[in-house]
């Protein structure tokens, strides 16, 4: 029983850490938490206006955290490590 309870602490204190993802230092350049299409552009040139936008979901101009993990999850972004 006390194995259990170990574990569910575990897990429970392992959860923040998997919903605090962020976005690449290698990729934010400006460190300013988003990435614009010249960021992206940087590290992925093959990425036009037109791909841009589709990762854009708000249509803001920039990528956040959530647009960036869709992408990936979509196969319109690599995979980047933070």
């Amino acid at each position: 029983m006390k194995t259990i309870a170990f574990l569910t602490c575990v897990a429970a204190l392992s959860l923040p850490t998997f919903a605090l993802a962020e976005i690449s230092p290698d990729l934010d350049t400006d460190a300013d938490g988003v990435l614009t299409i010249d960021e992206v552009q940087a590290s992925f040139p093959e990425v036009t206006s037109d791909g841009f936008s589709a990762m854009d979901l708000n249509a803001d101009g920039v990528l956040d955290e959530d647009e960036v993990d869709a992408a990936q999850e979509a196969g319109l972004m690599p995979p980047t490590e933070s």
